[in-house]
Formats: structure tokens, C-alpha cells, sequence
């Protein structure tokens, strides 16, 4: 196998997911249902169990994981928890080899991503900017968007991982930190459609309307949207139990804000979604499903 960026690597790599909860656990399943070699590491040894008996060898250190991997996948939460698994004690820099490379999916402002990149390059390690979207059912049958932003030569040499993650790939550019960039925009448009589909369904409570059939009315017209429909949905059967964190969107909409300013724009509705988000993780809320917004809309705390 070359350590070359240019030369395609065999079909099946070796790959490594570090962080297998509810997106990188289903990326991780869906690989090994194709076949391919995954070592899996995460803090709680219990979602690396549960992959085990799917065929996933479980380590417990990054940096045991990646000692003998061609491309390691990194999907925990955020930059905090990027940076100690790539530079902290038991890291993935101190056993990767130089040539091979580092997939990004975690959600990130642009300048975290662009300076872990720098860092890796300075070791001789790739960096994949490839954040991910769609949620845990679509990470586990392969339907999920994965946004992608690295080189064309090493887009080419790992382009069967990347094609056997997602059938949705969008090849965004060759400049790392435009993936992450792009996932802002999206997931600002997505905070703003939660809100704007909590506020219309609480609403249509206060007006004494039936929700579901308002829901039936509303994914056949004007104001459909995916996560509208998701989430409120579960919403309506009062059903919180975490999928995507409240805390999720609160972070995703604070960055998405924070990259707009930087980049010289200001919006009307993107501070208002960020501050709905906080403020309803601040009301207690933070480790309820985003669905809870509707219940937090209505007053119901409880």
C-alpha cells in the first residue's frame, strides 16, 4: 500500500471511527454491514461493545486505533473534543503514520478546522473536511450528506471510503475549511426551520388545532421542511428522547453566526434562532431531543 496522496488505497482499508455515538456508531455499522476493516474507540466502552458484535475490533485509545489505520475518521462533538483526540495524551498524531489521513466530521468554526489541517500537515498527515448531515438513520443506511473539502488527490485515493459512507457526497472544493463552512451555513438554515416549525405548531395549539392533522397540511404545502417534519413529529408524541441534543443546535447556530459576522454579514434571523436555542437549553432542556422546543414554546417546562 503507498503512502502516496495520489494513488488510489485497496478497496477494503483499514479505517478507524473515534467517537461512535449516534452518527459516528451508525457510520461505523454501515461500513462494517459493506465489509470493510473498522477499529472503533470511544470513552464509553459500551457503544464499542455493541459494535464489536457487528465485527468492529474496539481499542481504547485514539491512539491505539491509530497505529494501524489508513484513514481515521474523527466524529465527536466539537473542536474541544477534536483537539484531544488528535493532539491530547493518547492521541491519534502519536501512532499515525506520515501519508496517511484524518476525516473531520465533527461540526466546527472554519479556523479550528483550517488550524487542526495545518497541524496534521506539519506531520505529513491529510486532513478531510467532511462534516455530515441528516441524522443516525441516515448515517446507518448511507443516505446522509457528507460535505467535502480536501485536495483532489486525496479526494481520489479515498474515494471509495467516502462513496461507501454516503451516496450523497458533495464535493465542495479543494480549500479545507469549506466543508465546515458550508455545514454552518445548512445547520443555521436547519436552526431557523426548527423554530420557526416549533413556533407555527405551538401556534396552532394555542388556536386549539389538531396537531397532526395540521402537520398533514403543512409537509403538502408551503411550509414543509425536512427537520420541521422530523422533529415535530416526535414532538407531537411528546417524545424527547435525545437523537439530536438540544445543545447541538445551540452550538451549530452560535458558530453559524459567528462565521457570518466574520465573514462581513449580518442576518435577521440567524441571532434569533441561536438565542432560542440557548435560551431553552438554559430553561433546562439542554439534554432533551431538539423536538423539545415545542414543548418549551408552550410553557411546558415540566
Amino acid at each position: 500500500m503507498g503512502s502516496g496522496a495520489g494513488q488510489p488505497v485497496k478497496a477494503a482499508l483499514d479505517v478507524t471511527v473515534v467517537g461512535v455515538g449516534n452518527m459516528g456508531g451508525a457510520m461505523a455499522a454501515h461500513l462494517l454491514e459493506q465489509g470493510w476493516p473498522v477499529q472503533v474507540c470511544d470513552l464509553d466502552h459500551a457503544k464499542t461493545q455493541s459494535l464489536e458484535s457487528l465485527g468492529a475490533v474496539a481499542l481504547v485509545l485514539p491512539s491505539q486505533a491509530a497505529m494501524n489505520c489508513e484513514l481515521l475518521i474523527v466524529c465527536v462533538v466539537d473542536a474541544q473534543q477534536t483537539e484531544e483526540v488528535l493532539f491530547g495524551a493518547g492521541g491519534v498524531t502519536e501512532t499515525l503514520q506520515p501519508g496517511r489521513a484524518v476525516m473531520l466530521c465533527p461540526t466546527m468554526a472554519p479556523e479550528d478546522t483550517e488550524n487542526f489541517a495545518r497541524r496534521l500537515s506539519a506531520r505529513g498527515i491529510h486532513t478531510i473536511d467532511a462534516p455530515m448531515s441528516g441524522g443516525p438513520a441516515r448515517a446507518r443506511d448511507g443516505s446522509m450528506s457528507l460535505m467535502v473539502a480536501c485536495p483532489d488527490a486525496v479526494f481520489a485515493r479515498y474515494g471509495a471510503l467516502i462513496s461507501a459512507l454516503s451516496s450523497k457526497v458533495f464535493r465542495i472544493s479543494e480549500r479545507v475549511g469549506d466543508g465546515a463552512r458550508t455545514k454552518l451555513v445548512n445547520n443555521l438554515l436547519a436552526g431557523i426551520n426548527l423554530v420557526g416549525a416549533a413556533e407555527a405548531l405551538a401556534m396552532a395549539d394555542h388556536m386549539g388545532l389538531d396537531l397532526t392533522r395540521t402537520m398533514d397540511v403543512i409537509e403538502q404545502s408551503s411550509g414543509q421542511s425536512w427537520i420541521g417534519s422530523d422533529r415535530m413529529r416526535r414532538a407531537i408524541e411528546h417524545d424527547y428522547a435525545p437523537r439530536a441534543h438540544m445543545t447541538l443546535l445551540e452550538k451549530d447556530t452560535r458558530l453559524a453566526v459567528q462565521a457570518a459576522r466574520a465573514a462581513g454579514f449580518t442576518g435577521p434571523l440567524g441571532a434569533a434562532a441561536r438565542d432560542v436555542f440557548a435560551q431553552a437549553s438554559a430553561a433546562g432542556l439542554a439534554g432533551l431531543d431538539d423536538a423539545a422546543l415545542l414543548q418549551w414554546l408552550e410553557g411546558d417546562k415540566a
